[in-house]
């Protein structure tokens, strides 16, 4: 019989195998690249085929008259990513930008360096690659405070339109949550196909705790039309300005310097990290800033890269529970588990194999319906997988692993972890040079302001709490894994002081960067887009991605991204006098 380490190394093999048959079956030929017919001008440029700028590109090009650029630094996405139980595989790989953080005062004690791996989607598609595709809108509150913010026509009743306009939804609904979906739209959302044993424990637990079942959900999709290019491998460099109005960008692509100009707009959606940084670089931040690293200057706008948003994520308390109950990292090179998929699409790789399911217990403080903290659930620890993925992934320092996870490897768990939804705290998005293909500097700066880590800590007793349910202590043996942290054995075991030590050690992100390029009135003097996303101080230039957040959403931001690519392109539409398809189309 192999052994575990035998079996580990089978998993190329059966990687391998399966991946052949995705390839041929999903992937086929990519028909959609247009840089051999590229266009010397087109109205609308848009930089970025995320979430955001695939919806873009999709609902402008709609405008049959209108021709439309999409630029995306990637390639297509890799084919292993049409399997959605391999998501983590992709992080640090080919369609990752592979950002780090800056080393950390504050945070990230557990990691190495002080720093953490920043992962953004490098491919069409961005983010939601490499995702673990939850759906999750937000909580109607965040929106509302958006609108009270200055920025009107952005509140929950205005934007609700727009998360049911690209919405598919073919979950299960009642005849009271009918209303809350949208149906027939581009992107399917539907149920999870395969989940755990214990995650009925989980959700069985959060009712023992008083707390009722809600849902979340999947990925995204763009148009192919004949007055739509798309050009891949394109990496935009700077964006051309004259007398203060975007009129065109420059790219490299495969080689070659190239340059393409906008007739009506220029549009960036380059996400959190990469549409501040390419600001920065054609001349529109902070002026001292780019002064010092010798850019010209075309506009001094003081936001462009502060207000970093993001959801600080604890790892996860881990527990090991009783066999046959959760998920162990060689069932994923099963014969049975490969065949599944590949011939039924049924089993454990129809979906991430991250997250189970997500809580949001009322808040103690403030307005209790909404939530300071998400709590999260996974069916496996960080020492389930040998050390070979997830502590990688994340960035956890060895010695952490060794005398922390390691003697839970082989063994089934569970982990409860959380974030923090509405930190106060506020990191930066500042450059490293004026060389357009160094990575920014990345500053989260999380636990920054103190009323953070007081309900970062009141999460972390309520996810203790959650784990110590019958439903999971009892139902599955749930046993805490207490052995005391490295580096927090100074401090009583399960105190306010060891959950802060431990907090400060294990909390990484949950990569929902927002903010950078700040929505708000012009008596904001750090608001960078108005309510129309059009930049201040320059024209012809939009941003329509995350960064343009006031505030981050109160859950999983890939979904508000989708719907802010939605709103804007009717915005867009609505200023050049074209036809807004309605709701359903």
């Amino acid at each position: 019989m192999p052994s575990h380490l035998d079996a580990l190394r089978m998993i190329p093999v059966a990687l391998i195998r399966l991946l052949l048959v995705v390839v041929m079956r999903e992937v086929g030929e990519n028909t959609y690249d247009a840089s051999s017919k590229l266009l010397p001008q087109y109205d609308f440029v848009i930089i970025g085929g995320g979430s955001a700028g695939g919806v873009l590109a999709s609902r402008l090009s709609e405008i049959g008259d209108w021709q439309i650029l999409l630029l995306e630094a990637g390639g297509t996405p890799p084919p292993e990513s049409y399997v959605p139980g391999f998501n983590q595989l992709l992080i640090l790989g080919d369609a990752d930008w592979k950002f780090y953080t800056t080393k950390q005062k504050n945070s990230f004690n557990g990691f190495t360096d002080n720093r953490i791996p920043y992962p953004r989607g490098k491919t069409i598609g961005g983010c939601s690659v490499l995702n673990s595709m939850f759906y999750v809108r937000g909580n109607r509150r965040d929106f509302d405070n958006w609108e009270a913010m200055g920025n009107p026509g952005w509140g929950y009743r205005d934007v609700l339109r727009y998360f049911k306009k690209f919405e598919d939804y073919r979950g299960k609904v009642t005849k009271e949550t009918a209303s809350f979906h949208g149906f027939g739209g581009p992107q399917t959302i539907e149920n999870k196909r395969w989940r755990t044993k214990v995650s009925d424990g989980f959700l069985k637990a959060g009712k023992q705790l008083g707390y009722r079942i809600v849902d979340p959900s999947d990925p995204d999709q763009i148009a192919s039309r004949p007055n739509l290019h798309v050009v891949l491998n394109a990496h935009v460099t700077q964006i051309v300005f004259e007398n203060k109005r975007a009129v065109g960008v420059r790219f490299q692509h495969r080689g070659k310097s190239k340059a393409v100009f906008a007739k009506r707009e220029v549009i960036l959606s380059a996400g959190a990290i990469g549409s501040p940084q390419l600001l920065m670089l054609s001349g529109v931040g902070p002026a001292n800033h780019l002064r010092y690293h010798g850019i010209p200057v075309v506009a001094d706008v003081p936001g462009v890269g502060q207000n970093l948003n993001d959801h600080p994520y604890m790892t996860g308390f881990p527990w090991t529970i009783k066999n046959g109950s959760s998920f162990h990292i060689l069932d994923i090179a099963s014969p049975k588990t490969i065949q599944d998929y590949v011939h039924y699409r049924t089993g454990r790789l129809t979906t991430s194999i991250s997250i189970e399911g997500y809580a949001w217990p009322m808040s103690e403080v403030g307005d209790p319906y909404w939530p300071e903290v998400q709590i999260a659930f996974l069916p496996f620890t960080v020492g389930d997988d040998y050390g070979l993925i997830t502590s990688h992934v994340l960035g956890i320092k060895n010695e952490v692993y060794q005398q922390y996870f390691r003697n839970l490897v082989g063994m089934e768990g569970i982990s409860i972890g959380l974030f923090l939804c509405r930190p106060k705290s506020r990191g930066t998005v500042t450059l490293n040079s004026a060389d357009p293909f160094e990575a920014p500097l990345i500053d989260t700066n999380y636990f920054d302001h103190p009323d953070d880590m007081v309900a970062f800590i009141r999460g972390m007793r309520f996810a203790l709490k959650l784990g110590s349910m019958p439903a999971l202590k009892e139902d599955f043996e749930a046993r805490f894994h207490d052995q005391p942290l490295p580096g927090c054995t100074h401090e009583w075991p399960l105190s306010d002081k060891y959950l802060e030590c431990y907090a400060r050690s294990l909390t990484g992100t949950t990569y929902h960067p927002s903010g950078t390029c700040k929505m708000g009135p012009a008596s904001d003097p750090y608001s960078v887009v108005d309510e129309y996303l059009k930049l201040r101080h320059v024209s012809g230039l939009r941003v329509v991605d995350a960064s343009i957040m006031p505030l981050v959403t109160s859950g999983n931001t890939n979904s508000p991204s989708i719907m802010i690519g939605e709103k804007a392109s009717d915005m867009i539409k609505q200023d050049w006098g074209a036809p807004i398809m309605p709701l359903g189309y």
